[in-house]
């Protein structure tokens, strides 16, 4: 039986990795469990799964759900209460789903304590890729990606025996719920627009970033990270129909694709069960029925956040940092109808313009900078 603890249970994957685990019972036991202030979900939860530990990042969420949770579970608060339940004995797995930089931290004392880490957080690799992937080698820990594309890739490169066979890797991308505008078109967008992707079901951070395809640039630099590649190894391709989720091409010109419906289950409980599968419940494609697969180019001109995600990755450093932070709260002020949709690449570049780069960040280094970018945009 697997142990498993999850940061950010209440969240789009965490509640999909729960229900995946209701069904497999003598797999999995739900060791911790973390919410940013969801309580009565978590609450929910907690009955359900009988984690030892219950993280609450709001203080006074955390005290409320004292008084209504079981005594048998102990109550953490605080943003070092994630850290306390990725590090846990007990854990064999830490699912890192998290939004945002606040991952990282986590997913290091995770490494730290000799954990595997499933991870579904974007931005641990982004902001701090060096230093995730050394704690991983460090501690003879794997990282095992929970994003669709980047476990379609990981899918596609077993059997791969050297770096040297891999040619490039094909990240693809539905294109979102704007893919056929022109400028004009995308000026009058509003977040209830952007938040109706075609194809999946995603957060409301994510959902925006697919929209801007900022998405797909935050994964190319995961990728690099993950697969050790050159920033020329990694191409973007346009999928609407969202079936091929990654592709490998291989030197000698084979090229394995990775398929299969836009469902997070699959990626999800492969995270779980590698290098073994298990019934996910997901109806396999019925080729017969799905239509055409088309792919095109990504159109940086009115889609800019891949070419800045592509900029901050050449330029390497604390850049990646920055471009972070910066989409993140381009983020939240479009969410909040503070700026337009066409605002948010032109936030993130304007934080670009205005850092001084340092070229091997260290944890310290990573989390000023976030906190610096966000005082600059506030």
């Amino acid at each position: 039986m697997k142990k498993v603890a999850i940061l950010g249970s209440t969240g789009s994957i965490g509640t999909q990795a729960l229900e995946l685990f209701d069904h497999y019972r003598d797999y999995y036991e739900v060791t911790a469990l973390s919410t940013y202030e969801n309580i009565d979900l978590l609450e929910e939860q907690a009955r359900r799964f009988k984690p030892s530990r219950v993280a609450v990042v709001n203080p006074e969420k955390a005290e409320l759900l004292k008084k209504r949770i079981s005594p048998k579970i102990d109550v953490l608060a605080g943003k070092e209460s994630l850290l306390e339940i990725a590090s846990m004995e007990e854990n064999d797995t830490v699912l890192t789903a998290v939004v945002g930089i606040a991952g990282l931290e986590a997913t290091l004392a995770a490494l730290e304590a000799g954990k595997d880490i499933a991870l579904a957080n974007k931005e641990t690799l982004v902001a701090g890729g060096s230093l995730v992937i050394e704690a991983a080698q460090r501690n003879s820990c794997r990282i095992i990606p929970v994003d669709s594309e980047h476990s379609a890739i990981f899918q596609c490169l077993q059997g791969c025996t050297s770096h040297g066979e891999i040619s490039k890797i094909y990240l693809t991308a539905s294109g979102g719920p704007f893919r056929t505008y022109d400028k004009d078109s995308l000026k009058l967008v509003t977040a209830a627009d952007a938040l109706k992707h075609p194809n999946w079901t995603m957060g409301k951070k994510v959902t925006i970033d697919s929209a801007t395809l900022m998405n797909k640039g935050l994964e190319v630099i995961e990728a690099k990270w993950l697969f050790g590649l050159d920033i020329d190894q990694i191409e973007v391709l346009i999928h609407p129909q969202s079936i091929i989720h990654s592709m490998v091409a291989y030197v000698d010109g084979s090229v394995i694709a990775q398929m299969g419906r836009p469902d997070m289950r699959i990626p999800i409980l492969y995270a779980f069960t590698f290098p073994e599968r298990l019934p996910s419940q997901v109806e396999a494609v019925n080729f017969l029925s799905c239509g055409q697969l088309t792919f095109s180019e990504p159109d940086t001109n009115l889609f800019p956040c891949l070419s800045l995600a592509y900029k901050a990755l050449k330029i390497g450093g604390s850049m990646p940092v920055v471009l972070n932070a910066a989409n993140e709260v381009a983020v939240k002020y479009f969410l909040e109808g503070r700026i337009s949709f066409m605002e948010i690449p032109v936030t993130v570049e304007r934080a670009m313009r205005s850092h001084q780069v340092i070229q091997t960040p260290s944890l310290k280094d990573i989390l000023r900078v976030d906190r610096e970018i966000r005082d600059f945009l506030a």
